[in-house]
């Protein structure tokens, strides 16, 4: 069986990194994307391929511009195909901002980042997949995301990932002929330094906070990637799923807010 490829956006740190690591041991290869972080891309795929044996590539650009993406697809596909499409990057803004407050500038870089990103790589990566008959595309989004929930402060994000959701859905229905899945999934409340932590470190502290009585982990949000892009899971596909320790992400998030 031929060895598949996956493409991780913003993939040199947190949960990216976290997947990059899990894709690797599962013997897939990886293009680790990145913005700013050249340094720790081009450290984790060296390290990715000295422990598990795999070919691994770094690719610098902004989802958020099309032009980027073109030519990191591109770049891509002169060297390798792409099997697996891991839609990980998205900015977020911190700031309590309501929606007149976000400037123009701001808006914009959240729904392109967020969304339309994501339209631009997977427009450009379909094609190959189904010359093949085959291929993995995942997006993220947030708890409750597939409600439509309104999300104070963070217009422009829900919005974007309320989309995005929609758009996970609909490719999903119109690439299923192709042997192409597409599927969400919503990480919880996962901060930090736990985004590259593992389940292992998390078992060893208590957080009274969580209903399954731990912090969630990048390592949380990779096996379940891992799950949805093996060669077995091709009957999941339009799914959003929620990776949140049985907690209630945007009620806290609303009690805080308000």
């Amino acid at each position: 069986m031929r060895q598949k490829t996956a493409l991780i956006t913003g993939g040199a740190k947190g949960i990216g990194r976290s997947i990059a690591f899990q894709l690797a041991e599962d013997g897939i290869n990886v293009i680790v994307n990145y913005r700013n972080s050249q340094q720790e891309a081009i450290a984790l795929g060296n390290e990715l391929s000295e422990k598990y044996g795999t070919r691994n590539w770094t690719l610098q650009g902004d989802i958020s511009n099309l032009a980027d993406c073109q030519r990191m697809v591109s770049e891509a596909l002169a060297i390798t195909s792409i099997d697996i499409l891991i839609h990980n990057a998205g900015p977020y803004i911190y700031d309590r901002k309501k929606l007149t407050d976000y400037s123009f500038e701001e808006w914009n870089y959240l729904i392109n980042g967020n969304l339309n990103g994501a339209f631009y790589l997977t427009k450009l990566l379909i094609p190959q997949m189904r010359s093949k008959g085959w291929g993995r595309i995942i997006t993220f989004g947030f708890d409750r995301v597939e409600s439509a929930p309104g999300w104070i402060f963070r217009s422009a994000f829900a919005a974007a990932k309320t989309g995005l959701a929609s758009l996970t859905k609909t490719i999903a229905i119109e690439e299923a002929e192709n042997g192409i899945t597409s599927n969400m999934v919503c990480p919880g409340d996962i901060i930090k330094e736990w985004k590259e932590c593992s389940i292992e470190d998390a078992l060893t502290l208590k957080d009274v906070n969580s209903p399954v009585g731990r912090p969630g982990t990048g390592e949380d949000i990779s096996r379940v990637v891992s799950f949805l892009v093996d060669e077995k899971s091709g009957f999941i596909t339009g799914s959003i799923i929620p990776i949140t320790g049985g907690k209630d992400v945007l009620g806290k998030v609303f009690r805080e807010e308000v």
